[in-house]
């Protein structure tokens, strides 16, 4: 038996990086999952990837920060499979043009907190009720380490966003916890996923990020998805209101050695 077998999961930002790891990981425990993404041609691959490997899988677009996809979302999974039971919050942005407080404009800032922050507020918000219906569930959302210190560069829209995450995913577990659902946070530290290739392109920019990792390396995807299945299963039964750190040793380190 497969540790998500009758389980229907949708996973946002399913179309690369952490979230399309973690939906095929999903389907490949026994989930149903709704793959969804901005970038349609992403959730498709991903979705198609699932089918061929023998899981079930529908793809939909939905731009996290407007409610009305956020719905519709949802109700994918209701119409096509009957249900939910796992709402994976994953999608997240990091621009650019993120950087101190005095150097990020009201712009960035905002469109950082309407997806980053906003969009998990809808997810959470479109799950619940479905979730209640079949007798509870488990919502994960994906935080940061930064949301626990502070970064080594300055990206205060980003910090900002993901320490209300871990702020708003108390408050549910604590208002949901004797209805049947159970909400966590996941913080990864630096993840080798297309969107962290793409910010530390730099050598010198990359080797700054990774001398703060005890461990010596970059996370890679399966190890947060890994982290997401735990807390998405039955293993996690009696775990809500908790915040997983998969750092490195981030978090933990003071100093890290030579």
């Amino acid at each position: 038996m497969g540790r998500l077998d009758g389980k229907i999961a949708v996973v946002t930002g399913a179309s690369s990086g952490i979230g399309r790891v973690s939906a095929m990981r999903f389907a490949a425990e026994g989930a149903r999952v709704v793959v969804a993404d901005l970038a349609m041609e992403g959730a498709t691959t991903t979705s198609a990837a699932i089918t061929a490997a023998g899981g079930s899988a529908v793809a939909v677009q939905a731009d996290v920060s407007v409610e009305a996809q956020v719905a519709a979302m949802v109700a994918t999974a209701g119409d096509t499979y009957g249900g939910l039971d796992i709402m994976f919050n994953n999608a997240g942005i990091f621009p650019d043009d993120d950087g101190g407080v005095l150097d990020t404009s009201p712009e960035t800032w905002q469109r950082v907190m309407d997806v980053n922050l906003k969009g998990v507020w809808l997810g959470c918000r479109a799950a619940i009720p479905v979730m209640l219906e079949r007798g509870g569930g488990s919502i994960v959302n994906v935080a940061s380490f930064v949301a626990l210190v502070g970064a080594a560069t300055a990206q205060i829209a980003y910090t900002a966003s993901k320490g209300g995450v871990l702020a708003m995913t108390r408050e549910l577990a604590i208002e949901y916890a004797r209805k049947g659902i159970r909400a966590n946070s996941i913080c990864p530290g630096p993840i080798e996923t297309p969107l962290l290739v793409e910010l530390l392109a730099d050598p010198v920019r990359r080797e700054r990020r990774l001398v703060h990792v005890p461990l010596g390396r970059f996370g890679r995807p399966e190890e947060v998805a890994d982290a997401a299945l735990f807390l998405a299963s039955d293993e996690s039964s009696f775990v809500t209101g908790s915040s997983l750190v998969v750092d490195g040793g981030i978090t933990a380190a003071y100093v890290t050695p030579e």
